[in-house]
């Protein structure tokens, strides 16, 4: 009736395994991982890919569109805060790349989601009132929590959603117009 304990342990094992396997986040697994060279703007940074080909690749982040460089104060605080989420002032830091694009944007830069310590870069800097949720067709995987992140900080009036100094034109507006 009972199982013979070394049977019994090595069931045990084999079913803790496969709970961990499944409590893991896919997005992370089939992320690439890379270095960070630098930061270039509130939207895209300047990584290596791996170390057998130490070629800089420009990385645009998916999803979001945050202000322009020129568009101050918001442009230096986006760029400020996507430096401290991906590493702070250390350089080389190793961030998560997801991407499902194989193309790159008309700027030659990789669009990709980018993980950092187990939090998608990405909607923090959106949930943080540092950049703009895009809506894309067909809908991207984190087109949901982009839109609620993006919500949050309306309600609660953060970073350029500030209602004593709001950002008057959507970053595209701004680059159109300039």
């Amino acid at each position: 009736m009972f199982l013979p304990l070394r049977l019994s342990k090595k069931i045990l094992t084999l079913i803790c395994c496969c709970l961990l396997v499944g409590c893991q986040s896919p997005d992370l697994a089939d992320g690439t991982t890379a270095r960070v060279q630098r930061v270039v703007s509130g939207q895209t940074l300047d990584v290596i890919l791996t170390a057998n080909q130490p070629e800089i690749t420009r990385v645009r982040l998916k999803g979001i569109n945050a202000p322009d460089l020129r568009q101050q104060p918001w442009g230096a605080a986006a760029k400020s805060k996507l430096a401290e989420l991906v590493g702070g002032r250390k350089s080389q830091q190793l961030v998560r790349l997801k991407s499902e694009e194989r193309e790159p944007d008309k700027y030659g830069r990789r669009w990709a989601y980018v993980w950092k310590n187990g939090v998608l870069v990405n909607e923090r800097l959106v949930e943080e009132g540092y950049a703009l949720a895009v809506e894309q067709q067909p809908k991207h995987p984190y087109h949901q929590s982009l839109a609620h992140a993006q919500a949050y900080a309306r309600i609660m009036g953060d970073g350029i959603w500030n209602p004593k100094q709001p950002m008057r034109l959507s970053p595209q507006a701004f680059r159109h117009r300039n």
